[in-house]
């Protein structure tokens, strides 16, 4: 595995240019039964009184079982929030605010998917510093306000795998009279603990198995595939050294494994194969530290508007009845365009990306290599097959385009930055990959 080289040596000129990386992990326990855990590590970390966000159909499917019992076991008070939404809006975190607050609690602790551990995150930060959630939001959508000290002690229980929100530093939710989707994103924000525990997967539909799997396929990618660490500029002081890094040496290992795990497991976890699973929930673990270091660029600021802009696509495979782009098919459809983009920046690492997930070897110029690679993989676990299937057409590329050129956290750590005219070209390339 290449890599640009790393800085100079202690005593060697400084200059403009940033000289360290950041490596920060949730601590994880994995396996199954991990669930059954979830009380007693909230008793180590201090816990009294809990607010449990517990995604709805989670609840209903008697997933949250295993952990809700183990904390009761444990004798800790519990206030369950069960008013989680699917990619959820700033409405509805502002419930989970409102509840939480009322609740008074001394810890928190989520259950779901990334739409409840990131609706935990929110409610932690607020209940925890006070303010307004688009204090916290990242510019220029909102003012990107940071936590001065620790938030309380949480809890993240995964039971899909996907965005690896239990391992990350990012809360994501939707600004619909924005017609956006944007984040908050601290080093602060990272669970205390994660437990991950491959049979809460067991009952989730293929459908969100793919879209989440083909999420963490791309985290991967555009981790490993970020400009690197040592082009960035040295900030000013050590509180405004961004949580998306750029790649380096330590991010890539997670990664590379990330992508691996993708491609050998993804489309069995679709057909239902528990152990495949148990693999994808670990990707996707391994996935969100990877990129909570090196951090993740143009599929996942043009996925922003794309889920935000318009709520009419209502995938037949998901449960309920909210129209909305399930997150995984909103970055992945662009994901191909995008990295023909950036080849010329990182061939080689481009080849690499496309042999962790294939496990093939390519010639070192095949720019088509990563590109064939994820649309093979999509077609086979049922994506969409692109941005007009989501409901979008030429028409709306200027509008998708203003959207991912406010995602300038994301953009920054492109390994070749986009223009405007860049990235409308991508939209549109996008529009129909097969």
């Amino acid at each position: 595995m290449t890599h640009p080289a790393l800085p100079a040596a202690p005593g060697d000129a400084p200059d403009a240019h940033e000289r360290l990386f950041t490596i920060e992990a949730t601590p994880v326990k994995f396996g199954p039964g991990a669930a059954l855990d979830a009380g007693w590590e909230l008793k180590r970390l201090g816990a009294r009184h809990v607010f449990v966000v517990v995604d709805p159909a989670v609840l209903a499917l008697g997933v949250a079982g295993p952990a809700l019992a183990s904390l009761d076991a444990a004798g800790l008070q519990v206030t369950l929030f069960s008013d989680v939404e699917t990619e959820p809006s700033i409405a509805a975190v502002e419930r989970a605010v409102q509840a939480a607050r009322a609740a008074g609690a001394d810890s928190f602790a989520a259950i779901g998917g990334g739409s409840a551990i990131d609706t935990a995150k929110v409610a932690n930060l607020l209940c925890t510093h006070g303010g307004q959630i688009m204090e916290y939001v990242n510019p220029p959508v909102g003012a990107g306000r940071r936590p001065p000290s620790p938030l309380r002690p949480f809890l993240a229980v995964p039971t899909t795998a996907g965005s690896g929100s239990e391992a990350t530093t990012v809360a994501i939710l939707d600004l619909p009279e924005l017609h956006i989707k944007t984040g908050i994103s601290h080093r602060l924000l990272r669970p205390s603990q994660a437990l991950v525990d491959p049979e809460l997967s067991r009952s989730a539909p293929p459908a969100v198995i793919a879209a989440a799997g083909l999420d963490v396929v791309c985290h991967a990618a555009e981790s490993f595939l970020s400009r690197p660490y040592t082009s960035r500029p040295r900030p000013a002081t050590p509180d405004e050294r961004p949580p998306y890094q750029g790649s380096n040496p330590v991010a890539d290992l997670w990664s590379a494994q990330a992508l691996r795990y993708g491609g050998q497991f993804l489309r069995r976890a679709v057909q239902g194969d528990t152990e495949a699973r148990g693999f994808m929930m670990l990707s996707a673990t391994m996935a969100g530290v990877g990129f909570g270091s090196a951090g993740v660029h143009i599929p996942h600021a043009c996925a922003y508007p794309i889920a935000g802009l318009r709520h009419t696509y209502r995938d037949p495979g998901y449960p309920g009845e909210k129209r909305f782009v399930p997150h995984g098919f909103s970055v992945i459809v662009t994901s191909a365009a995008a990295f023909r983009f950036t080849f010329d920046a990182a061939p080689e690492r481009h080849v690499q990306a496309a042999s962790f997930l294939t496990g093939r070897t390519y010639a070192p110029d095949d720019r088509e290599a990563l590109p064939q690679a994820l649309l093979d993989l999509m077609r086979d676990v049922g994506a969409p097959s692109g941005v007009a299937a989501l409901g979008y057409g030429e028409a709306d590329i200027p509008a998708l385009t203003d959207g991912a050129l406010q995602q300038q956290r994301l953009l920054a750590v492109a390994p070749r930055a986009p223009s405007r005219e860049d990235l409308g070209r991508i939209f549109r390339e996008s529009l129909h990959n097969w």
